[in-house]
């Protein structure tokens, strides 16, 4: 770290996400013409790899400025809402690798994050390759092929392995369960990336991609040490919004005048000046449990049962069969276990104990 300097480059990676808006459009304008620029120098072609709003709002603006290139997406793995729009923006529709049920049948749930998917994950299929990363999934010791370090990251939270590590209660000499479901991470990987990454192997393209830095997760970091533009010797890549906030993609989104696809409702304005919109804040695959742990009611599930109750019931009851006692269940088992309301008739209690919590804090 200390050889690519990468404390620098977080700390000035820092400095320009707190630029005003203005100065970001610029920047983000600037960065994606180099990359452009040096693509074509290289021989390589560029596309958007489109999603929601945020992917959306990225090519909106990228024809904007004068870069007009294909924009590609697994359309039918997002919001109906969504499609419509891709129809309208004459966006590439690629075809997944496996279908939906497919992925949960065969690999598991996507479920927690993609980080401690695949812990689970490992942690579910254990082998004698892997017996030195699940100790360290475990109690965070890393063994020799990390340094032997010990309180390391690679040990998942407490919560977690209390629910699914109980296939290492004997070899760890705990007392933790074991899940009545498989977990993956591997979803992403089927449905989306290894489609989008076969359609540009076949047209020598590179793609620019909606991320922001300030959404978190596994990128953010990757983000903060290579920049906007990414030149690798195995990924190549371009990323104009990484310094944005949500505000800055949002009021760019008002200014170009994106259509926004139903299912986040509309853009609105708080008194303090503060937008949002007013339903879905971030969207998924309809089949995407990461990060559900986290939302307060109405939550995802909860939208896709007012959108689409027939979809609802399928993923929530018989998305799955139990190789073993042909048991069919869904999404509802998954999210009973990990402690995540989803019933529609829980659903009113939990709202109004959302509010009470809120006027406390308003009173404190």
């Amino acid at each position: 770290m200390k050889e690519n300097h990468t404390d620098e480059k977080i700390a000035s990676f820092r400095v320009k996400q707190k630029l005003p808006y203005e100065a970001k459009i610029n920047y983000a304008y600037t960065r994606a013409w180099e990359f452009y620029n040096e693509c074509g120098k290289r021989g390589l072609n560029c596309h958007v790899s489109v999603g929601g709003l945020d992917s959306i709002t990225l090519l909106l603006f990228l024809r904007s400025i004068g870069i007009d290139v294909p924009a590609v997406s697994v359309s039918t793995l997002e919001d109906k809402s969504i499609q419509a729009i891709h129809k309208t923006l004459g966006i590439i529709s690629l075809k997944p690798l496996k279908s939906k049920t497919q992925v949960l049948q065969e690999c598991g749930f996507p479920v927690l994050s993609k980080e401690t998917a695949s812990k689970i994950e490992l942690l579910q299929n254990p082998s004698p390759k892997n017996a030195t990363v699940r100790h360290a999934i475990i109690t965070g010791e890393t063994g020799a092929y990390g340094g032997n370090r010990t309180g390391t990251r690679m040990k998942m939270a407490q919560k977690w392995l209390e629910l699914f590590a109980g296939g290492e209660n004997e070899r760890e000499d705990v007392q933790y369960q074991c899940a009545p479901f498989k977990v993956s991470a591997k979803c992403c990987y089927y449905l989306k990336e290894k489609p989008c990454d076969d359609w540009a192997k076949e047209h020598n393209s590179v793609p620019y991609l909606g991320l922001m830095a300030s959404e978190g997760g596994r990128r953010q970091k990757s983000l903060m040490m290579n920049g906007c533009n990414y030149f690798g010797k195995t990924a190549i890549r371009s990323a104009p919004f990484a310094i944005f906030d949500r505000q800055d993609l949002l009021q760019l989104a008002l200014d170009l005048d994106v259509p926004v696809p139903e299912v986040y409702g509309t853009i609105e304005c708080q008194a303090d000046g503060t937008l949002y919109t007013t339903r879905a804040q971030r969207t998924g695959c309809s089949m995407c449990g990461f990060g559900i742990q986290l939302e307060k009611r109405p939550h995802r599930f909860d939208r896709l049962y007012e959108d689409n109750p027939k979809e609802w019931n399928f993923w929530m009851h018989r998305c799955v069969k139990d190789p073993v006692t042909n048991e069919v269940y869904g999404w509802g088992r998954v999210l009973d276990y990990i402690g995540v309301h989803w019933t529609q008739g829980s659903l009113q209690t939990d709202l109004d104990l959302q509010a009470g919590k809120t006027a406390s804090r308003k009173k404190g």
